[in-house]
């Protein structure tokens, strides 16, 4: 089968590897679609934490089911996505229900070698029905999860002003999944094409570039004085987690989705005299695919919205770099498998 593997930072090479053989408890995938997101840029660049080479990319999936091992209602030729989160089952994490932080987490494409290749094999348990869902939309309810889960860690409430740090394709999904909670959203970031698709695409009032020199001001006017009770960096970026302790309302959440290798530094008077709450939040469970599935087949979230750059598999290694490049507006890239 056709194999794209990730040799060292900024090197990709096609290869022929052995399609799967079925082994116990498992199921083979012919991949259909694989979206690209940060990890994958990051993991090209060469600034991903938790990460070696080489690699095989790729954990935004859903593909047709070709083979599958164990009890399971789940039909050959059917459309799936799945969890690519594979924990051990037995550490303390997996015993207290959270295996989305599992204490030996193997991340597809991550850990383990992931999706840029023709068939994958993965544990059965972590298979998803399509639910009626198209291939582009199925490998988008992974990151449309982290967001929903960030949302989830967080207890958002209706009618909290909710601020959401980062416009990228996380932190577009925790926007969408803040306002199905039935929260007020407020988009930060740098970038104003970003906030103007906040605006339009997604139906988010309150918009602020981070540049400008009065983002607390702005936020304290929208918010009626009391600023944000729940702010949720999706940016990676140290000065923006480092910073956003400012944008908090007293008692108030903040919740990690985006990681970076730096350290935390914050004033801790400001952070105390809050009472703050400081979360991180990593990966989804099995709840937070479900909601997003569910919310997909409301009309809740229309995920096609994301896709910005549709291109073949062949062409990856070639298109790959351009895709860091902010210049050329890349919100979701998707791969597609068929020629």
């Amino acid at each position: 089968m056709k194999t794209l593997t990730c040799i060292t930072p900024g090197t990709f090479q096609y290869s022929e590897t052995e399609v799967p053989k079925l082994k116990k408890d498992h199921a083979i995938i012919k991949i259909k679609r694989i979206g690209i997101c940060g990890t994958d840029l990051h993991a090209f660049e060469g600034t991903q934490p938790f990460f070696n080479y080489p690699r095989v990319l790729g954990h935004e999936l859903s593909g047709e089911l070709v083979e599958v091992d164990g009890e399971t209602d789940f039909k050959i030729g059917e459309a799936v996505t799945f969890i690519p989160y594979f924990n051990c089952g037995e550490c303390i994490a997996c015993r207290m229900k959270k295996p989305n932080c599992c204490a030996k987490m193997q991340v597809c494409g991550v850990h383990v070698d992931g999706g840029m290749r023709e068939y994958l094999q993965i544990p059965s348990h972590t298979l998803l029905h399509g639910e009626g869902l198209s291939y582009d939309e199925l490998a988008l309810v992974e990151p449309l999860a982290i967001g929903a889960h960030g949302v989830r860690r967080a207890d958002v409430q209706p009618g909290e002003f909710v601020l959401v740090i980062g416009a990228g394709p996380i932190g577009l999904g925790t926007m969408e999944f803040t306002r199905i909670a039935g929260a007020n959203v407020i988009a930060l970031d740098i970038n104003d094409s970003r906030l103007a698709f906040c605006k339009e695409k997604l139906g988010v009032s309150h918009v602020i570039n981070a540049l400008s020199a009065d983002v607390a001001e702005q936020l304290s006017s929208i918010t009626n004085g009391d600023m944000p009770t729940v702010v949720i960096d999706a940016t990676g970026n140290q000065k923006a987690i480092n910073n956003a302790i400012n944008y908090m309302a007293h008692g108030a959440r903040f919740v990690l989705v985006g990681l970076q290798k730096g350290d935390l530094v914050f004033n801790h008077p400001e952070f105390h005299k809050r009472e703050s709450t400081l979360m991180s939040s990593r990966n989804a469970t099995i709840e937070d695919f479900e909601h997003v599935i569910k919310s997909m087949k409301a009309g809740l979230v229309n995920p096609t919205n994301y896709i910005t750059h549709q291109v073949k598999f062949k062409v990856v290694k070639d298109e790959f770099e351009s895709w860091l490049d902010p210049k050329n507006g890349v919100i979701k890239a998707m791969v597609s498998m068929e020629d």
